[in-house]
């Protein structure tokens, strides 16, 4: 008759209340080129010309952003971050060296600037339809962060949303305030008949600016499609 010998406690760790440690998996890095070079030029580029104004007259004013504009910026950052279409991890976090932080922390300042400006730049300056454009904007992005949609979803709802507001301002509300803007002029004059345009307070900005804005928004999308996601685990 044999006998077997017993497994030493050791030979089993997980009978000892010694379990294997699982490491979590180290967010993954940016290509070189796009966190250090691409990203921080398409959004300081965006930026530095959101904040450029040309009016009817073709004077060039700099515009910076408001506090209010910047207010803006951090909501639609914290959007991106709840949606996963931004991973701040994999642009500063501990198992980088502090240069790659500091690239990283470029790219999230410049984020927040780019956003900004453009704000300022979807929203009138003044009067009553500033107010109003400001509010929408708060309340849209306030009901984002309480819906959590996804990262399709949430850019799909950024593009029509900007891309509404670029129509309203630059279109709608140019050719209202423009006498020889032509048909839609005319149209949009009888749908506001017995309302003073004048009492809105908005000031029509340049045609140049219009188009300054319609490229800024295209880089601006292009830019948060590049930015890190959040990694599927």
């Amino acid at each position: 008759m044999t006998h077997r010998a017993l497994p030493r406690p050791s030979d089993h760790p997980h009978s000892a209340g010694l379990t294997p440690r699982v490491q979590g998996r180290a967010p993954r890095d940016l290509p070189v080129g796009r966190e250090a070079v691409t990203l921080p030029i398409l959004l300081l580029t965006t930026a530095g010309a959101g904040g450029f104004r040309v009016d009817a007259a073709g004077a060039l004013a700099l515009v910076p952003p408001s506090l209010m504009a910047l207010v803006l910026g951090v909501l639609l950052i914290a959007t991106l971050v709840r949606s996963g279409a931004l991973a701040p991890d994999r642009l500063v976090n501990e198992r980088r060296s502090a240069l790659e932080n500091a690239s990283g922390a470029i790219v999230l300042v410049a984020l927040l600037l780019a956003s900004a400006q453009l704000f300022m730049l979807l929203t009138p300056a003044t009067g009553f339809l500033g107010f109003v454009f400001t509010v929408f904007f708060v309340l849209l992005l306030w009901n984002t962060l309480a819906v959590s949609p996804d990262r399709r979803q949430l850019l799909r709802s950024l593009a029509v949303v900007f891309g509404g507001a670029f129509v309203l301002k630059f279109i709608v509300l140019a050719s209202a305030y423009d006498s020889a803007g032509g048909l839609l002029h005319r149209v949009i004059v009888t749908m506001l008949e017995g309302v003073s345009l004048g009492a809105l307070g908005f000031a029509p900005d340049g045609v140049a600016t219009g188009y300054i804005a319609f490229v800024l928004l295209g880089l601006f999308f292009f830019c948060l499609i590049l930015l890190p996601g959040r990694q599927s685990r």
